[in-house]
């Protein structure tokens, strides 16, 4: 069957004006789209038309479709050099994106058993607790708890870390950090976050376990984040001297 040269014009067309008012901010990073029998009527064509238009700026990585939710601009690019030793935020600001924190807890506390473990703790050691929410372009990507010892915990517990990264406070304490480990695992959301992060339990995310370490060879923070798998993605540049990797904004 040939196809119809017009209605091929016309999704085109369609797409090509989404795409003008969302690279105009007409439509913000993270907002939803109208619905598409809105937006089907508001241009003249049918559903069918209407969805190879949302299909290619999908393609385009201008929008992501959430299956029972709707259609959303896509949030722009991140980039995070895992290869560096500073804290997700500092790395996105550096790159000139904004990224708000939001301080869910801190309390020192008793570390419990699996931390402890970690930090090579002495029982009934006490800590500092700091539980803190990421978002990007305007709504909840990263849900972070940490866990500062002892004396580090006295010198940054009262910081505003809405404004100042972990890592920035420990050096403003004269805490020198040498070196983390890190590990990231794909999971899935549990409930206990997902009301946090404002998506359903079982959606896809990261999780990454990172240790920090001083010039001695201590372990001092013991840090825990959850990474929403529809914000970002992890890519890698591979070089014969090493290999660099980076966080950046998952595709549809």
């Amino acid at each position: 069957m040939a196809r119809d040269p017009g209605h091929e014009a016309r999704y085109r067309t369609i797409a090509a004006d989404l795409a003008a008012k969302i690279r105009a901010g007409h439509y913000a990073p993270g907002e939803a789209l109208p619905p598409q029998r809105e937006l089907s009527a508001s241009y003249g064509v049918t559903l069918m038309t209407l969805r190879q238009a949302l299909r290619r700026l999908s393609d385009e990585g201008l929008i992501v479709q959430r299956h029972g939710r709707g259609t959303y601009v896509a949030p722009p690019h991140l980039a995070y050099q895992l290869g560096s030793l500073r804290s997700l935020a500092d790395d996105l600001r550096e790159q000139g994106h904004e990224v708000r924190t939001v301080v869910l807890a801190r309390s020192v506390r008793e570390v419990p058993a699996g931390v402890a473990a970690r930090l090579r703790a002495r029982p009934g050691e006490t800590a500092l607790r700091l539980e803190r929410l990421r978002e990007f372009a305007g709504r909840p990507a990263i849900h972070q708890v940490s866990w500062v010892r002892q004396p580090h915990a006295e010198a940054v517990r009262d910081r505003d870390f809405t404004g100042v990264s972990l890592y920035g406070a420990l050096a403003d304490a004269g805490v020198a950090v040498a070196r983390a480990a890190e590990t990231i695992r794909p999971g899935l959301l549990d409930a206990a976050l997902a009301e946090h992060l404002k998506e359903p339990a079982g959606s896809p995310v990261f999780t990454s376990e990172r240790i920090t370490y001083t010039l001695d060879g201590a372990a001092i923070v013991d840090d825990h984040a959850t990474i929403l798998g529809s914000m970002m993605e992890i890519s890698t540049d591979r070089a014969a001297s090493g290999l660099s990797l980076t966080w950046g904004a998952a595709g549809p």
